[in-house]
């Protein structure tokens, strides 16, 4: 303090010794109104001010040499590095049930909300007269049966000529496949169920007249087995597989989904060089929906025995050197500051892969790093 002290006054005197030199004080050159020696005045003795200012900065022994951080000691950890898209939720059990057979609507046993299972008739349409000739044709069918039965038994005793034993076959087979014809016409009259579902909306009543539509009688869906579909760069082709275990976020839920790739595109888009995967999403409490909008996080590397630290804390110095502050002479709560110059990997989910500089167990600092410099002592 001395020092600074004997400092201060020199200065003072020699710039009093130079003014009386130049007969020239503050006072008159403001009374001159001279702007420009007013101005040359004022940058000499900003100058001068900073000289003392950097001399104070080097003489003064209390200054600040310590400081408060937060830090933390690393472990060995298993580190995983994700690819993040977009995708839609899907299933293929969403479909619009449409009649086979055109006609007036006779039945419509369900209703939006109802669960059904598969092969349940949901509804049913006039026949158009079709149940009469079914009838028509079994009397038919019968009547040739009977005849071709006779003509058989005669035809083993060998009454008769081959050529009636045969016309009598022919005869019952024609009638028997014009019975399993109109069976067939009835039969698509009948709407059931393609799966076991829940019926969403119904867009018909009884009574009308309905056809295939764009529309449909009914939509049913299945929730249990959902998917998301999404598209992948072409440079991931040989880091996916079938099984390969998938993140899956809805936005809209805020909830992550375990899901599994169940499908690999074998086509590249050549618009955006890309591939198509489908992930299976489990859904037990029937939250997800068709057209969901999820986020995928696609595992593409993982490090077992990793060491990482949180992103914010990595720097890079005036040389481009990468680096984070460490913690050595550790004792209790302090330490000395050490700059360790490092080299990273990857970065997932706000860490950052160490592949070299740092040792599995070294502390690092977390909080206070931009306050500190190498060698200062801390306190954490």
């Amino acid at each position: 303090m001395k020092k600074i002290i004997i400092l201060i006054t020199l200065s003072i005197v020699l710039f009093a010794c130079n003014s009386s030199e130049k007969n020239q004080s503050v006072e008159k050159l403001i009374a001159s109104k001279d702007l420009k020696a007013i101005t040359a005045k004022k940058n000499e003795l900003q100058l001068q001010i900073t000289q003392l200012e950097e001399a104070i900065a080097t003489l003064d022994t209390n200054k600040v040499t310590e400081a408060l951080v937060t830090a933390l000691q690393l472990k060995d950890t298993v580190f995983n590095h994700y690819l993040e898209v977009q995708g839609s939720i899907n299933t293929n059990e969403n479909v619009l049930i449409q009649p086979e057979f055109p006609g007036n609507l006779v039945e419509l046993n369900v209703k939006a909300g109802q669960r059904v299972s598969k092969g349940q008739v949901l509804a049913r349409t006039d026949d158009g007269g079709m149940s009469q000739q079914l009838a028509s044709a079994e009397n038919q069918y019968a009547l040739a049966k009977t005849t071709f039965e006779r003509q058989k038994n005669l035809w083993s005793q060998k009454i008769g000529s081959e050529i009636q034993f045969l016309q009598a076959q022919t005869q019952m087979i024609s009638a028997q496949k014009g019975v399993a014809q109109i069976k067939a016409q009835i039969a698509k009259t009948v709407i059931r169920a393609p799966f076991s579902g829940t019926i969403d909306e119904v867009f018909v009543e009884k009574g009308e007249v309905v056809a295939a539509s764009a529309q449909g009688l009914m939509r049913i869906v299945n929730l249990g087995n959902m998917y998301v579909s999404t598209s992948i760069p072409e440079t991931y082709i040989g880091k996916l597989k079938i099984g390969t275990e998938v993140d899956v976020f809805l936005t809209s839920l805020g909830k992550t989904y375990k899901g599994k790739v169940r499908q690999i595109g074998n086509f590249i888009n050549p618009n955006n060089r890309s591939f198509g995967i489908e992930v299976s999403v489990p859904n037990p409490e029937n939250l997800l929906r068709p057209n969901q909008v999820a986020k995928l996080k696609v595992i593409d590397y993982v490090n077992k025995k990793a060491v990482v630290v949180p992103t914010n804390v990595v720097q890079q110095d005036g040389q481009k050197n990468t680096f984070v502050y460490t913690v050595i002479n550790s004792n209790g709560k302090t330490g000395i500051a050490k700059k360790a110059i490092v080299k990273t990997g990857q970065s997932s989910d706000n860490v950052t892969e160490i592949l070299s500089g740092l040792d599995a167990n070294a502390i690092i600092v977390t909080e206070g790093m931009n306050t500190i410099s190498d060698g200062m002592k801390l306190n954490f």
